[in-house]
Parts: C-alpha cells; sequence; structure tokens
C-alpha cells in the first residue's frame, strides 16, 4: 500500500512539474504577443515547409524511372493532360514546340515566333525544380499532395524524356536533377533584371507613403459579357472537391451586389451522422471533377450516360465494371481512371442513381 501511494504522489509531482514547464515555454515563446497562438512545433513548420528552389535546397532525396513514370501518367495525369502531355481539352499543353537546338541554347527560339500557335510549358518553364515543386504540392488535380517523391521523380521523368531532354531508360533522381536542368530548353528564358528583384541594391520595403491629394474612393472591379458567362460551362461544377472556396454559378445572372457579413447563418448539426446520399457519393469519390449533370466536363454529363444506356440490359453491372477498372475509347481519347479503392457497393449506388436520371 505504502509503494502504490509513494508511486501515486511521484507520477503527480511529475505531471505538475511537466505543467508548468510547458506554461514556462508557453510563456516565453509568446512574450512579444502574450496570450495569442503559441510558436509552431518542428513537425508543423516541416509539413508546410516543402518547396523546392531553383538551386534544389528542399528537394527531398529519391528517385524514379521514365517507366514508372509512364505508368503513373497513364493512371493519374493523362485524364487531364492527354497520354503524351499534349492534349488541350481541358488545360494547355505540357509538351511541344521545343527542339534540339532549343535544349543546345537554352532558350526556345519559337517563343519569339508570332506564328507559334499556342505556348506548351516546356516552352516557358525555366527550372525543372518548378515542374517538380508544382507537380508535388498541387497534383493530382482531384488528389494533391498524394505523390511521394519517388512519385514526383519519375512523373518529371516522363514527361522530360517526352520533350526529349531525357532519354526513354533515364531514372530522374536528387543527385542528377542539377545536370538535367543544364539541359532545359528554356533556362536561360527567365531573368532576374526586373524591379521585383532589382532595385537599387535593395528590396524597396521601407518606401513612405505619399498620402496626398488622394482619391477618396475607387471601385475596382470586373465583368463578364452575358454571351461568355458560360462559355465553359458551369465553373462551379468544375472546382477541386476539397477547400472553402467554390466558384460562382456562372450559369446564373451576375449578382447585384456581393452579400452582407450578416448573411450568414449559423446552422447547428447533429450529433448523429446522416447516411451519405448519392450526391455525397459523387463529390466524395472525385466524380464531380470530370462529369456534370447536363454539361461535358473532362468527360460525358451524366444526362448523356443515362440516355446512352437507358433500357440496356445488364446497364448497371456493365457500368460497375468500367468505372472499376477504367479505361478509354467509348466518349473520346481522354481515359477514365481506374478506381480500385472505390468498393462495389458504393459504385453500384452511384452507377444507379446516374442511370435513373439523378
Amino acid at each position: 500500500m505504502f509503494r502504490l501511494v509513494k508511486f501515486a504522489t511521484s507520477a503527480i509531482l511529475l505531471c505538475i512539474t511537466l505543467a508548468v514547464a510547458s506554461s514556462a515555454v508557453a510563456q516565453k515563446s509568446n512574450a512579444k504577443f502574450p496570450g495569442i497562438g503559441r510558436d509552431a512545433t518542428p513537425a508543423e513548420v516541416a509539413a508546410w515547409d516543402i518547396d523546392v528552389r531553383p538551386d534544389f535546397k528542399g528537394l527531398p532525396k529519391g528517385s524514379g524511372s521514365v517507366e514508372k513514370g509512364q505508368q503513373l501518367w497513364e493512371s493519374k495525369c493523362a485524364v487531364c493532360h492527354g497520354t503524351f502531355g499534349e492534349s488541350n481539352e481541358i488545360f494547355t499543353p505540357i509538351i511541344g514546340g521545343t527542339t534540339q537546338d532549343d535544349i543546345k541554347t537554352g532558350r526556345v527560339a519559337s517563343l519569339s515566333d508570332r506564328k507559334q500557335p499556342q505556348r506548351s510549358t516546356i516552352m516557358k518553364v525555366a527550372t525543372v525544380s518548378s515542374l517538380w515543386d508544382y507537380i508535388y504540392r498541387a497534383m493530382p488535380w482531384n488528389s494533391p499532395r498524394s505523390l511521394s517523391a519517388d512519385d514526383t521523380f519519375a512523373v518529371v521523368a516522363y514527361l522530360l524524356s517526352m520533350a526529349e531532354v531525357v532519354p526513354d531508360d533515364f531514372v530522374l533522381s536528387d543527385a542528377n536533377i542539377a545536370e538535367v536542368q543544364k539541359r532545359m530548353p528554356n533556362r536561360n528564358g527567365m531573368t532576374l533584371k526586373h524591379g521585383l528583384w532589382n532595385a537599387k541594391g535593395k528590396p524597396d520595403v521601407q518606401a513612405s507613403a505619399c498620402m496626398h491629394n488622394c482619391v477618396a474612393f475607387v471601385q475596382i472591379g470586373s465583368v463578364l459579357p452575358d454571351y461568355a458567362r458560360s462559355a465553359h460551362g458551369n465553373i462551379a461544377e468544375q472546382n477541386r472537391e476539397y477547400g472553402p472556396f467554390r466558384g460562382s454559378d456562372s450559369t446564373k445572372p451576375p449578382l447585384e451586389k456581393l452579400p452582407g457579413s450578416g448573411s450568414t447563418q449559423t446552422v447547428a448539426h447533429s450529433a448523429i451522422a446522416k447516411p451519405k446520399t448519392p450526391e455525397d457519393l459523387f463529390k466524395e469519390n472525385n466524380c464531380s471533377a470530370c462529369h456534370a449533370k447536363a454539361t461535358k466536363l473532362v468527360g460525358p454529363s451524366t444526362s448523356e450516360i443515362a440516355k446512352k444506356y437507358q433500357d440496356q440490359s445488364g446497364a448497371e453491372n456493365k457500368l460497375v465494371a468500367k468505372v472499376k477498372a477504367g479505361g478509354s475509347g467509348v466518349w473520346g481519347p481522354i481515359p477514365m481512371p481506374s478506381h480500385p479503392d472505390v468498393s462495389n457497393e458504393t459504385l453500384h449506388t452511384l452507377v444507379h442513381w446516374v442511370l435513373r436520371g439523378q
């Protein structure tokens, strides 16, 4: 009994000591702004500190082959960018418009040619770190940050092989990426001789405001003409399925005025989780990234799908298998990625919902 009491007393003293120490650390870290927040932990800083500079500081160790990159590209990237990065259907082409002479000179000649029909990414980007950094932090479109460092090396290697910057059997890594930079077609196309970098030898961050003869109020804004509002379908249906912001419904007239702060209402949610509707599953599984109800996005509209398979025997089972495996050719050249991680029950719910016309 004595030992038990002694152990309990020691444990309480230890907890008190740790609490006092934590309080002291918090007070020390918040000395400048007492009572407001705390210092970020090293782990929190590391989670955000993922940028890769042109000198490759911040680049994680890893490697990836062109062959592996092609597999990743076809399963995760081709749906928007085309099998060879040439598609102009969703985004501007990534590959095209560069030559072997450009690789030698480091300056893409066709950028100065007014007859060049379109500028691809590889024509404009000066640093391979920019490709790596953007792909790693923002791609794929419907699942950013899902690529590992090795996956990203592989995807970049595949892109560079299509641009003939590296051979088809190349393995890109943190050890050889600086050498690859020396072959980027537009590596000499970036300049630092402009106002943002050259402000008489130092950055212009201490300028004094004029504050004389100021205009009382200036309204700055922009509008779209009616004929152009829905030129690319409903923008609200083309956003990524995460984050706090949605695009405006471009099928409707513009708002007369922005909603005021008083329009926000607090909605009380039940503690009991509600069952997910087909609409919830449609968004949760990123179907809405490629399909809308009545407008063609990347793939056909759900109304078109329902019409095509109307009254066909076994249509539901057939479509469940197609969605599970992925593929292309039925609705055009852009492939639909496979969905191996979605359960058959969920797929049947989604397909049944689409076929009945929502």
